[in-house]
């Protein structure tokens, strides 16, 4: 008989859900078989029967139970383990660390009352502030009162979200007081516990890292690049890795280490803690601090060969990252590009909005890998099923007012490809007055046949319907003109940054058939 030593719970994710699902279940497996390495007996509490956490034989014991704090603390008393494991479980898990606190029970890894200082906004600030640590002006408040005053004081657009919620759930971008003001009632009538926050909107690149932290030391396995300006929740965007040198400065790397180095030192963060940044005009902002595991967590485990969940849970336990054999820092880079690519569901759900936004909408995701972005990104669409426009494709386009001139330079670049272009009259007008053939299709309002017989007829290849930000009311062309194409199957882009990575591959002249399998682990350098 294996003498029991310790013994830690680990706390899953509970129902797979959009926001959080297989990622975080892949997190606490291997911090499960991390502490049988390390000689712990090992408790799984989750409730979802087709996560591998859940299966019979990964952890020691396992409780299918409700993650709530009745259901929870009725295990835990039970069980009466040497340490709990918050961090794997994603917003669910990480929710219960006030309360595991209260009660005296000892949590392996970040102190609750740091993870407390991370969700709640006004504990965050100060930190930040004090570390000296940029990141968008904002509020935190509670009555639309205060909401409008902060707008007043920020300047619109702002990003509004509750607090401690899970995949961007009820984030949104409004223009003006009245949506705000629509927003701020909606959401102090469901939660009364939780304040509403603010932030200025800065539309910028996005970029995210993963960090491993002993209490000291600081490993990075990498940066990652979201394809889609900020705006785009990080789970519904593309996500690059490595960050490309052409967007991504030296002096940026240099930051954002630098940055997390200080986050994880403010917060006394020991195991896992996930960075979002925004750059906007050259100046490196921090936009969420999760001090937890995040959706990445598997992607870039697989893409750099570093095994991020097992080096948190041994942290956790005390190790040091050089004890574990590791590094600090930046991890080298390898010598191919991996891109993730996110997979939606909303052809299945009618009158379900499917462009993209600050609340997450996708359901799983694909990785490509190849020697060059154009390979990887040719493997993701293909996997994700979005079809790539190739000469001869038509291409409906439809772009709001303040992207008309910006889309100019893409169009160019498709119709230089062989590809032909419909849009709706404001659209036509931008195109034809910058040389761009274009046919001239009516708007739903103005009678048949309209845009929505020429989706139908099954002549159209591509979409790029760029909407204003926060207008997704059913009623409106928009919403569904992406309705009527989801409804038959044709791909809609609605960021320009998409349809910029589309643009990427049918340059490059890549066909699947030109493309190799890309072995990633034995290419990863060594630390």
């Amino acid at each position: 008989f294996r003498r029991v030593l310790f013994r830690s719970v680990v706390i899953g994710s509970g129902p797979i859900r959009i926001g959080q699902g297989i990622e975080f279940d892949y997190c606490s497996v291997h911090a499960v078989i991390a502490l049988k390495q390390a000689g712990y007996t090992t408790v799984i509490i989750n409730n979802n029967p087709e996560t591998v956490s859940t299966d019979f034989d990964t952890a020691d014991r396992l409780y299918f139970e409700p993650l709530t704090e009745e259901d929870v603390l009725s295990v835990i008393d039970r069980e009466k383990p040497d340490g709990v494991i918050l961090q794997f479980g994603g917003q669910t898990s990480i929710k219960l660390a006030g309360f595991l606190k209260q009660m005296n029970i000892p949590i392996l890894g970040t102190d609750p009352d740091m993870i407390d200082a991370a969700e709640d906004r006004e504990k965050f600030d100060i930190l930040m502030e004090r570390f000296n640590i940029p990141r968008p002006e904002g509020a935190t408040v509670h009555t639309v009162e205060e909401g409008l005053s902060a707008a007043a004081r920020l300047g619109y657009p702002v990003l509004v979200r509750p607090s401690y919620v899970l995949g961007g759930r009820g984030m949104e971008i409004t223009f003006s007081d009245a949506q705000l003001a629509r927003y701020l009632r909606k959401a102090f009538e469901n939660d009364h516990k939780y304040p509403v926050l603010i932030d200025r909107y800065l539309g910028g690149r996005e970029l995210e890292v993963d960090a491993v932290c002993d209490g000291t030391d600081v490993l990075i396995p990498g940066i990652m690049e979201h394809l889609e300006r900020a705006g785009v929740h990080s789970g519904d965007s593309i996500s690059v890795y490595p960050a490309q040198d052409q967007n991504v400065s030296p002096a940026i790397r240099e930051e954002i280490l630098d940055v997390s180095r200080r986050i994880a030192k403010a917060l006394e963060v020991r195991g896992m803690v996930n960075i979002q940044f925004i750059e906007y005009k050259g100046k490196l902002y921090v936009i969420e601090v999760n001090p937890r595991s995040s959706r990445t967590v598997p992607y870039i485990s697989k893409v750099t060969g570093i095994p991020v969940a097992a080096l948190a849970t041994r942290a956790m336990l005390g190790e040091t990252l050089s004890e574990m054999g590791y590094g600090v820092g930046i991890a080298p880079l390898p010598d191919f590009v991996t891109v993730k690519v996110p997979v939606f569901s909303t052809e299945k759900l009618p009158q379900v909005e499917i462009g993209l936004g600050p609340e997450m909408r996708s359901t799983g995701e694909v990785l490509g890998t190849g020697p060059s972005l154009a390979h990887a990104l040719l493997k993701g669409f293909t996997a994700a099923g979005i079809d790539i426009p190739r000469s001869g494709s038509t291409i409906i386009a439809t772009i709001r007012d303040r992207d008309k001139e910006r889309f100019v330079p893409l169009a160019n670049a498709f119709a230089a490809r062989g590809c032909r272009f419909i849009s709706t009259a404001g659209t036509s007008k931008t195109l034809e007055a910058a040389g761009i053939k274009t046919y001239t299709i009516k708007k739903i309002s103005e009678g048949v046949p309209n845009i929505i017989d020429i989706i139908r007829s099954g002549f159209v290849d591509l979409i790029i319907d760029i909407p204003s930000l926060g207008d997704h009311s059913p009623h409106n062309d928009g919403f569904r003109i992406r309705r009527s194409a989801a409804e038959a199957g044709i791909t809609v882009v609605t960021a320009m940054d998409t349809a910029r990575a589309l643009l990427t591959v049918l340059e490059s002249g890549l066909t699947q058939e030109a493309v190799d399998v890309c072995e990633t682990q034995s290419q990863v350098p060594a630390l």
